[in-house]
């Protein structure tokens, strides 16, 4: 009784090892694609958790402050939100330019929070575009792969002149495994895509809202000429 234990004849191992340079080139562009996919899920969500939980402290901390300063102290030192209140108080202290000069206090002040938010817009969707491109390629990818695999396999078939179910079997099964981790690539990615873009979306709503909030606090302070803002 022999002591070895057989492994997949038709495996993926199988695979790379038979497989040509187009073949092995197809498998590494899925794995590739797959760590990139998993990489940006996970350190999208934990940034996307971070940022929320940065909302909470802006909500409960921030808003219970005498004034922006005060308030931009309760928060931790990476917060969004202390950027943004922080430019939103530097815009109201001084322009940026002679040229800038010329746009009144209240325009440039709405401006530098606008140019903030769309900041903070731009940084959420980072590696959104790649999760998106690999859901809607990778299927192809696999097919692409499953196609050279048949191809091959039926051409070898050919050359050998034999089309017993033994030389039709594995090489076919082979391919096929190509469009399964195509498949397989692409379902976390379109999933992980979706979850992102939802928790963006509520993570955008709060921090419009504290621009819109904190620049009517800002204006409002200057039309009044009292002093809530400490520079």
């Amino acid at each position: 009784m022999p002591t070895d234990v057989l492994s997949n004849p038709y495996g993926l191992q199988s695979l790379w090892q038979s497989g040509d340079w187009i073949a092995r080139g197809t498998l590494l562009i899925l794995v590739t694609m797959s760590m990139g996919s998993w990489y940006i899920l996970i350190s999208r969500l934990l940034a996307q958790s971070r940022l929320l939980r940065q909302g909470k402290e802006m909500r409960t901390d921030f808003w219970q402050a005498r004034s922006v300063t005060e308030g931009m102290s309760r928060l931790s030192a990476n917060s969004l939100y202390r950027q943004i209140a922080q430019q939103g108080l530097q815009a109201m202290a001084h322009h940026e330019g002679p040229l800038m000069e010329q746009i009144d206090r209240p325009t440039w002040v709405t401006m530098t929070l606008d140019r903030s938010v769309s900041e903070a817009q731009n940084s959420l969707q980072e590696g959104l575009t790649f999760l998106a491109t690999v859901g809607s390629t990778a299927p192809f990818v696999g097919l692409f792969g499953t196609v050279w695999g048949i191809y091959h396999a039926l051409t070898a078939i050919g050359i050998a002149g034999q089309a017993s179910i033994e030389k039709v079997a594995g090489p076919v099964g082979e391919s096929l495994i190509m469009t399964a981790m195509g498949l397989a690539v692409a379902v976390p990615a379109v999933l992980g895509y979706n979850t992102l873009v939802r928790r963006n979306r509520i993570a955008m709503d709060q921090i419009r809202a504290f621009g819109a909030d904190l620049l009517g606090v800002l204006l409002g302070g200057s039309r009044q000429g009292s002093e809530p803002l400490e520079h």
